[in-house]
Order: structure tokens, then C-alpha cells, then sequence
């Protein structure tokens, strides 16, 4: 069973699971697709990064958990997913989806796990050696930081949340 601090983390973990679809409730394609801020993502590339980065996340969470050490948890180029995967072809609600029910199936790993898994390590091949506490807590952090510039989005785009 897990400590307070440990269930807290999965907790704010798996929480996560729901933000990225809130987010973007009511937005129309052109408001997903809209530039506001010049130079930046669009929503919907947004959405995409956080389901893409959530998928490369579970990955390397779970190596980190089944297998002793493993030495290649891969880094990406997100710009190149951005820019090379996304375009306005694929369904932001989809992304949204896969992201909730990849972080709920990942938080019932976690969930399970016993304190000690969490200081069990990986090496990131730009990190170095990255414990699967650092990857939990790194992770739930991105969606709060990436909802920020959906929020500033909406806002300048006059569909700010209510």
C-alpha cells in the first residue's frame, strides 16, 4: 500500500486524466486551430503534444517499473511532432480521449505499486538517470503547464472557461 505522499502524487496524477477534454469543451475547428498569440501552437496542437508526450510518458514509466535499469528511455523533438504529425487533420476530441484512458490505466499501475518502485531508475538518454517519482511528479506537472496557454488562448479568442 502507498504512503500519503506517494497516493497523493498518483492522485494529482490520475486527476489529470480530464483536464485536456475540459479545456477545450466548446471550442469550434477554428477556434482549435487559431494562432492568437502569433509564432505559437495552436490549441489543438497543444492537445496533441499533451496525448503524444502522456503515450511517450506511460512508456517510460512503465520500463522504469518492469524492467531493471532500463538504459534507453528516448527523448523527442516535440516541435518536429508539432509541426510534422498534427496538422488540422487529426480529431482534437480523440486526442483528448486517449489521453484520459492512457492516464487512468497508468494511475491503476501506479496505484498498485509499493513505495520503493518509485526510487527505481531509468536512464534518459538527455536527463541521465530519472527515477519514476521524477517522472510521475514531471508529468502531471506538463498538463497544468500546457492548460495555462490553452486558458490565455481561449481567453484572447473571447471563449474563456467559465
Amino acid at each position: 500500500m502507498l504512503s500519503h505522499r506517494f497516493a497523493e502524487l498518483v492522485k494529482r496524477y490520475i486527476a489529470g486524466a480530464n483536464q485536456p477534454a475540459e479545456a477545450t469543451s466548446g471550442l469550434s475547428a477554428a477556434d482549435l486551430d487559431a494562432h492568437p498569440v502569433a509564432g505559437t501552437w495552436s490549441i489543438r496542437q497543444i492537445v496533441l503534444h499533451l496525448m503524444d508526450s502522456d503515450l511517450i510518458a506511460s512508456d517510460r514509466m512503465k520500463r522504469v517499473i518492469a524492467e531493471s535499469r532500463p538504459p534507453m528511455l528516448i527523448g523527442y523533438d516535440e516541435t518536429a511532432f508539432a509541426g510534422r504529425l498534427y496538422g488540422s487533420h487529426l480529431d482534437a476530441a480523440v486526442a483528448c480521449e486517449i489521453f484520459r484512458l492512457n492516464r487512468v490505466l497508468t494511475g491503476e499501475i501506479l496505484r498498485r505499486l509499493e513505495d520503493d518502485a518509485f526510487a527505481r531508475t531509468g536512464e534518459h538518454n538527455e536527463s541521465g538517470t530519472v527515477t519514476l517519482e521524477y517522472l510521475v511528479e514531471t508529468y502531471t506537472n506538463h498538463v497544468a503547464h500546457h492548460l495555462k496557454f490553452v486558458r490565455e488562448k481561449r481567453r484572447l479568442l473571447g471563449k474563456p472557461l467559465g
